[in-house]
């Protein structure tokens, strides 16, 4: 499916760019031929792996695959911008307009420029975001408290274990005294990936460190990775909660599975089975890979959710389309029905769409206060 569908971006990039070029036929045919391949890259992922969802080549071959994907996109999308500019020129001149070859070469650097920088920007290690949040009903002893969100990891030949071993580093010197990874861990086998996921091991924080599964755990044998993940000291919160102590406040910590979970035969997500002895009357903070559920969050009195899954959106423009799928949700904070939703940009990326332009990729450091009550001046 995913190799038709983007088959159409290259077939007209190869019908509206390349074949007005004024080139010989053999060139055309040639770069006709290079577009085609560059196209089907989820096709070879398929063939070097068994899944679209894992590329199994040189990491210098994978990002070299999506810098030519992505600049297929790209000139699709400026081609149909030149198009249309022509088109209206030709009708206010009531004659046709021809465009000249070398806005068709400008728009192909520019559309080759712009992959590059969106390659270069997917897979550097992000920057700590700082964002602050008011929790109702927060314990003084937990003022200031600070969790550390990582999400959407996508571990992969693409982001392999020299990238996870600096995003650990990042991630504990960060001074947050809980890190959570909302799901999206892998891209690949445990077989594949073991040592890619290796530094996690290395995760700390003062309460711990406490992670819930996302729809790519579900790809490659969800059981075995909860093993693994679980194994690498890791505290898996699949429909459960912890709580968080501070002399005789608290503060609960719950997760839920995947919406896809079913789909593969497992659990589905289940937030009053999540809560289910939880301390009457704490805050919940609620771990939830994708952010769809978030009004259901909130009628059962959700403090907090943190989500990712929506890579935020990766591209301006596309943000809009990707956010139609998610209820609304795409990027950032969300104030939903009194609950704080806060969707994660993601750590890492999908190595089969691994460009980011204008939404970068980052770790979020979330300071707890507590919001003052409704009799209060805000």
């Amino acid at each position: 499916m995913f190799h038709l569908i983007f088959a159409a971006p290259c077939a007209y990039v190869i019908a509206r760019w390349l074949a007005p070029l004024g080139l010989p036929l053999a060139a055309k045919g040639v770069i006709a031929l290079l577009l085609l391949a560059a196209s089907q890259f989820h096709l070879w992922n398929r063939l070097s792996s068994g899944s679209v969802f894992a590329p199994e080549f040189p990491r210098g071959v994978v990002l070299a695959l999506n810098w030519a994907f992505g600049a297929i996109l790209l000139l699709a999308v400026l081609q149909i911008l030149v198009d249309l500019g022509a088109l209206a020129a030709a009708l206010l001149r009531w004659n046709p307009v021809a465009i000249p070859d070398g806005v068709r070469l400008g728009a192909a650097g520019l559309a080759a420029g712009l992959a590059a920088l969106g390659v270069a920007n997917a897979v550097r290690v992000p920057p700590i975001r700082d964002v602050t949040v008011p929790i109702p009903g927060l314990s003084p002893a937990f003022e200031g408290y600070r969790l550390l969100q990582l999400t959407d990891l996508h571990l992969s030949r693409l982001f392999p274990g020299p990238w996870a071993r600096a995003v650990v580093e990042r991630a504990t010197t960060a001074g947050a005294d809980v890190i959570v990874v909302t799901g999206d861990f892998i891209d690949g086998s445990v077989a594949m990936r073991r040592d890619d996921v290796a530094p996690l091991r290395d995760l700390r924080a003062p309460d711990g460190v406490f992670a819930i599964p996302g729809n790519h755990e579900y790809f490659f044998d969800y059981p075995a990775w909860m093993r693994h993940l679980a194994g690498l000291g890791l505290t898996m919160l699949p429909n459960a909660h912890a709580v968080l102590a501070r002399a005789e406040a608290r503060l609960v910590l719950a997760g839920v599975t995947d919406a896809s979970a079913p789909a593969s035969g497992e659990a589905g997500p289940d937030l009053a089975a999540a809560l289910k002895g939880a301390p009457p009357g704490a805050p919940v903070v609620l771990l939830d890979h994708q952010p769809r559920a978030a009004k259901r969050a909130a009628a059962r009195g959700v403090a907090l959710q943190l989500s990712g899954h929506t890579h935020g959106g990766m591209i301006l423009g596309l943000d809009r389309l990707v956010a139609r799928g998610n209820r609304g949700f795409v990027s950032g904070r969300y104030d939903v029905a009194g609950m704080t939703l806060y969707v994660g940009n993601g750590t890492g990326i999908w190595p089969g769409f691994a460009l980011r332009l204008g939404l970068p990729a980052e770790m979020t450091r979330f300071t707890l206060r507590a919001a003052p009550r409704a009799d209060e001046p805000g």
